[in-house]
C-alpha cells in the first residue's frame, strides 16, 4: 500500500532550505572575512618588508654621506698639505735668492748712498735710502737695472732735504728676478707685471 505523507514536507523542506542558506550565508562572511585577513595580513606584512628594506637604505645612505664628507674633509686637508708643501718648496728653492738680493743689493750701492729701511712683498723690493746727490741715485738705479737678481727699478720718491750738502732721501722699487729660473717661471711668480 502506498503510504501518504501527511506531515508539512514543504515546511520543513523550507526550514531546511533557510539552515543551508544561513550557514552559506555565514560560511560566505567567514569566508570573506578570512580572506580580507589574508590579504591585509600580507599587505601589512609587505609594507612593513618596504619599511625595513627603507630603514636599511636609509641607514646605508646616512653611512655612505659620512663617508662622503669624511672624504670631502680628507680632499681639503690635502688640498691644505699640497698648497703647504707648495710653499715649503718654493722657500726651499728661493733661501739661496735673498743671499744673492742682499749681495747685488751691496754690490750695486755706490759710494755716496746708503739705505735705510729695505721692504719685501712678495717679489717686488722698496728701496729707501740717503744719497749725497740725485746723480748718486740714478747711478743706482742703472747699477740695479744691470743687475741679474734686481730690475726694473723705478722711482719713486727723491727729496733734497734741506741744505745741498744734506743729500737727497729716495724711495725706489725694484723687482726681484732669478736668473737660474726659465723666463716664463720668472715671470709669473712676479705677478706678470715687470
Amino acid at each position: 500500500m502506498p503510504r501518504i505523507n501527511l506531515l508539512p514536507w514543504r515546511e520543513a523542506e523550507r526550514k531546511r532550505r533557510r539552515q543551508e542558506f544561513g550557514v552559506g550565508a555565514v560560511g560566505a562572511l567567514v569566508l570573506a572575512g578570512l580572506i580580507a585577513f589574508v590579504i591585509n595580513w600580507q599587505m601589512q606584512s609587505a609594507i612593513d618588508h618596504q619599511n625595513s628594506r627603507n630603514a636599511y637604505l636609509k641607514g646605508e645612505i646616512a653611512a655612505l654621506d659620512k663617508q662622503i664628507t669624511e672624504i670631502l674633509d680628507l680632499e681639503q686637508q690635502k688640498q691644505r698639505l699640497i698648497a703647504r708643501m707648495q710653499v715649503i718648496e718654493q722657500l726651499e728653492r728661493s733661501r739661496p735668492e735673498i743671499v744673492h738680493v742682499f749681495d747685488q743689493l751691496v754690490r750695486t750701492l755706490p759710494d755716496g748712498v746708503y739705505l735705510t729701511e729695505i721692504k719685501q712683498t712678495d717679489r717686488r723690493i722698496q728701496l729707501k735710502g740717503m744719497a749725497q746727490s740725485s746723480t748718486r741715485v740714478a747711478s743706482y738705479m742703472r747699477n740695479l737695472d744691470s743687475s741679474e737678481w734686481l730690475g726694473d727699478p723705478a722711482l719713486h720718491i727723491l727729496e733734497t732735504k734741506g741744505a745741498t750738502d744734506a743729500g737727497s732721501e729716495f724711495t725706489l722699487n725694484v723687482v726681484q728676478e732669478n736668473p737660474l729660473l726659465p723666463k716664463t717661471e720668472a715671470v709669473a711668480s712676479t705677478g706678470g707685471s715687470q
